[in-house]
C-alpha cells in the first residue's frame, strides 16, 4: 500500500479531529520547535524528542541540519513503529479489514451507504470502492485526508528520518508499539460509529480539508501550543477513547523510554499532538525527573 503508516497515520488524524473538547490544556510554552533534548536524571548522554506529521506534502518533509545531525549521533531511533520492518508492514495488509466478516454496508442506512459509495465514485484517485468495503471505516477517512493535501506528492517525517538514518550503516530502528497493536485500537472503536463519523467526514469535506491546511501550517510553525489547542477543538467528540488514543499511549511510552535512556542516546520521533499538554510526553518526561528542553530546529 502507498502509505506504509496507515495505522498511525489514521490514529493522528483520529486525535486531531475526534479530541475531547475538555482536554487538558497545554502549559505555557513559548518555543516553537519540534525538537526537544532529553538530559538530567543520571544520564550519560542526552536522547531527543521529535515531533512529525504522518501524511505532508512532499516538499513539506525536509529535515533541518539540527535534526540530521541527531539522526547521526544518537545510537538509535523509535518511531510509534517500526517502520524499517517491511516483512511487518507487509503483513499489515491483513489488519485493514473488519473482523468477522464485517462490510460497510452492514453499518450504514441505504441513503448513507449511497453517500459514501457516490463520494468515492467522483474521486478517481482514491482506491476503488470494493476494495474498501471491508475496511475500518476510520482508515477509509485517513485516506480521504491524504487527498485532501493540495500537492500530487505526498509522504511523512518518518520516511525521510527513516532515508536519512541510511546514510549510517548502524543506525538501528525500533518501534514502541507493533503495526497489531495499532490495529486493535481501531477494533476497540465501535466500527458502527467508525462508520458514521466517515459519513460526517464526507458531509463536511470541505470544512475538514480546510482543517488539514491549517494543520500543516501550524506544525510548519512548530506551534505545539497551537497543535495542543486545535486538538482539543477538534469537531467529532470521542472523549471516551482519547485516554485509549493518546494518553495511554503516551504513558505506556514513558515506560519504555524510562527503561531505554540510561543505555544509549535515542531519538524518539512520534505524532506531534502527544509531546504537548500536561498528559503529553514533553510534561510526563519532566514529572519523572528529566529535563527536557527545546532545540532549535
Amino acid at each position: 500500500m502507498k502509505n506504509k503508516l496507515l495505522f498511525t497515520a489514521a490514529l493522528s488524524s483520529l486525535i486531531f479531529y475526534c479530541a475531547a473538547q475538555n482536554a487538558p490544556s497545554n502549559p505555557a510554552n513559548p518555543f516553537h520547535t519540534l525538537l526537544w533534548k532529553i538530559s538530567g536524571n543520571n544520564l550519560n548522554k542526552p536522547s531527543y524528542l521529535f515531533g512529525t506529521m504522518h501524511i505532508l506534502c512532499a516538499d513539506d518533509a525536509q529535515l533541518s541540519d539540527g535534526l540530521k545531525t541527531v539522526i547521526k549521533d544518537c545510537d538509535e531511533i523509535y518511531f510509534e513503529i517500526d517502520v524499517s520492518d517491511m516483512k511487518a508492514m507487509m503483513n499489515s495488509l491483513k489488519y485493514l479489514r473488519m473482523n468477522d466478516e464485517t462490510k460497510l454496508s452492514d453499518l450504514l442506512n441505504a441513503d448513507d451507504y449511497a453517500k459514501v459509495k457516490n463520494y468515492f465514485a467522483k474521486h478517481n484517485s482514491l482506491l476503488p470502492f470494493s476494495m474498501l468495503e471491508r475496511f475500518k471505516p476510520l482508515l477509509i477517512s485517513s485516506m480521504i485526508e491524504e487527498q485532501d493535501l493540495s500537492c500530487s506528492k505526498t509522504d511523512g517525517m518518518e520516511m525521510e528520518i527513516l532515508k536519512e538514518s541510511r546514510n549510517y550503516a548502524d543506525k538501528k530502528i525500533n518501534g514502541l508499539e507493533t503495526v497489531e497493536f495499532q490495529a486493535r485500537l481501531f477494533d476497540s472503536i465501535p466500527y458502527q460509529k467508525q462508520a458514521k463519523d466517515l459519513v460526517t467526514y464526507i458531509d463536511s469535506a470541505t470544512e475538514y480539508s480546510k482543517m488539514t491546511d491549517t494543520l500543516v501550517q501550524v506544525y510548519k510553525q512548530q506551534d505545539l501550543n497551537k497543535i495542543d489547542e486545535l486538538t482539543r477543538k477538534g469537531d467529532i467528540t470521542v472523549s471516551n477513547y482519547l485516554e485509549l488514543l493518546l494518553y495511554g499511549r503516551n504513558k505506556n511510552w514513558i515506560k519504555q523510554m524510562k527503561s531505554l535512556l540510561p543505555e544509549k542516546s535515542f531519538l524518539f520521533a512520534v505524532g506531534a499532538a502527544h509531546l504537548p499538554g500536561n498528559e503529553g510526553v514533553i510534561e510526563l518526561l519532566r514529572k519523572n525527573g528529566y529535563t527536557v528542553t527545546p532545540v532549535k530546529n
